[in-house]
């Protein structure tokens, strides 16, 4: 492999739905901030040149939360949503357009290393890149809100062809960069770097994660996520 390979970790929000005293990416997980473990699981594979984490202009915790990591640096270049913030990261990077740009939550520090190495043999063969994700396991229903404000389940969705996106998401930085620029002039709702390559006509592949990377948002998941680790 004679491109790089960069990792970039959008950590500029608070995560108000978690709750807590800091920005929850700053939680401690067993003594560690919870940053600091998303950026330790992308260092468990060598290919991996570097790591980049950007947050938010003012940010008081991550030099001491990232303190000592090898091949990582922090910038404050982080906007007001995820999109901005990742498409500042990638031009602050420097990356050129043939190298490869893994996007990981900051939230996501159970990342398991089979499961980045499996993410990275598989896009490394592909055009385009590709994510994490897992089936749907469960019946998926539609919701309506009654005219007395109850939940109600309207329909039942056919999940055999549904997918639980998790990060990384692995993307030549060239395309990936296109792709932002493109999806963010045309005001389109970015929820992560593959709905942006979708939007540009991409389609992304889908390579298979793991339970343990999920997505720490509500403060339940805090006690589930050290379960884990």
């Amino acid at each position: 492999m004679t491109d790089s390979l960069i990792a970039l970790v959008p950590a500029a929000g608070v995560g108000a739905r978690a709750g807590g005293d800091r920005p929850k990416q700053y939680r401690l997980l067993k003594g560690q901030p919870m940053l600091r473990r998303a950026v330790q699981a992308l260092l468990a594979d060598p290919r991996i040149s570097q790591v980049r984490v950007a947050v938010s202009q003012g940010d008081g915790w991550v030099a001491e939360a990232l303190s000592g990591l090898p091949r990582t640096v922090w910038r404050a270049c982080g906007g007001p949503t995820r999109a901005d913030t990742v498409a500042a990261a990638l031009s602050d990077s420097g990356a050129a357009d043939s190298d490869w740009v893994l996007v990981h939550d900051a939230a996501r520090p159970g990342l398991p290393a089979q499961a980045l190495a499996r993410l990275i043999d598989a896009c490394l063969q592909d055009p385009v890149g590709g994510l994490l994700a897992l089936p749907v396991p469960d019946t998926v229903k539609q919701a309506k809100v009654a005219t007395d404000g109850r939940e109600t389940a309207v329909r039942t969705v056919d999940r055999d062809s549904l997918w639980l996106a998790q990060t990384p998401q692995m993307f030549r930085a060239g395309m990936l960069r296109e792709a932002l620029r493109i999806a963010m002039a045309a005001g389109a709702t970015i929820t992560d770097e593959a709905s942006a390559m979708e939007a540009a006509g991409r389609m992304p592949r889908l390579v298979r994660g793991h339970a343990r990377n999920f997505k720490v948002t509500w403060p339940d998941d805090f006690d589930l996520m050290e379960k884990w680790l």
